[in-house]
């Protein structure tokens, strides 16, 4: 018997967000703020960076201290800016890394700061071919650097890389890289989405990912990790969701995923386009209200 839960971790794309949508649903919505108001500490965990994550979530109305693990785990925030926690990538790891990955696709770095230049890249045409809705979404932000080594300086690091192309691709990317002498500099998470031949590969600082991002946010709050609960659809979910005691995946994930799940014990919930971030929510936060009256009639 699982303990209540004290404690929940929900990604973005694929999971929180309908498909090709915008805007959290009225019933996800709905449910996000019932389980704050059960006690329950809501964290958006998500490989998206800050700044394309709570304009999304504002509308909302959720708490002001809300924590969001943004950019798979290298930088945690609270909804209204507060930092909680950030790591970077040593500069001359992701000018390597350049030079590794160039051959499959779109490489872009992350950096921590507003504005233009927050994003950089060195060719738009070949990044808006495959994520032309990313790019446009974050053209504000986009900075395009030729060789995109020039970008990478020893008196900023990164926070995030990533490489976006075909499903083949990156898969060979992530080979070519753990093949590489850069292979225990960096880690790296897939994330795929094989109706559309689309994958990403996030690039992230070492040790990093929402687990661990995830698990330092736990202990500083107090809470124990058998009172936790995640909710995911893709590869770079798969560490949260092993480290959490209730781990959910989402129907519309990919069928090798849902099959590992399987094997895991995971539980499986509604698709994203059927609010099953609702469904797995409403029954932790009736177990947890049954708690919470059971402990005021003792």
């Amino acid at each position: 018997m699982h303990l209540p839960v004290r404690l929940v971790a929900i990604d973005m794309d694929g999971t929180l967000l309908p498909t090709n949508s915008h805007a959290i649903s009225p019933r996800n919505a709905q449910a996000l703020l019932a389980a704050q108001q059960a006690g329950i500490t809501v964290v958006i965990a998500t490989g998206r960076r800050v700044a394309y994550t709570t304009p999304l979530l504002h509308p909302i109305g959720l708490r002001a201290d809300t924590p969001l693990i943004a950019s798979n785990g290298a930088v945690t925030r609270q909804l209204n800016g507060t930092h909680l926690g950030r790591s970077h990538m040593p500069a001359h790891v992701a000018r390597g890394l350049c030079g590794i990955l160039r051959p499959f696709g779109a490489v872009v770095f992350t950096f921590d700061r507003d504005g233009r230049g927050e994003l950089v890249l060195e060719d738009i045409d070949q990044a808006h071919g495959r994520i032309a809705l990313w790019i446009e979404s974050n053209r504000d932000a986009i900075e395009i650097v030729k060789p995109l080594e020039d970008a990478i300086r020893d008196d900023e690091d990164p926070i995030q890389g990533m490489v976006a192309g075909t499903v083949d691709h990156m898969r060979r990317a992530e080979a070519a890289l753990k093949a590489s002498h850069l292979a225990s500099a960096c880690a790296c998470v897939r994330t795929e989405y094989p109706a559309r031949d689309i994958s990403i590969l996030d690039l992230l600082p070492h040790g990093v990912s929402k687990a661990t991002a995830l698990e330092s946010l736990a202990a500083s709050l107090g809470i124990d990790r058998k009172e936790t609960m995640a909710i995911g659809d893709n590869w770079n979910d798969a560490e949260m969701l092993e480290w959490v005691a209730q781990p959910i995946v989402m129907a519309n994930a990919s069928a090798e995923l849902r099959a590992h799940a399987k094997t895991r014990g995971w539980r499986q919930t509604a698709r994203n386009d059927e609010d099953g971030v609702a469904l797995a929510l409403e029954s932790a936060i009736a177990k947890r209200r049954k708690s919470n009256l059971e402990e005021g009639a003792a």
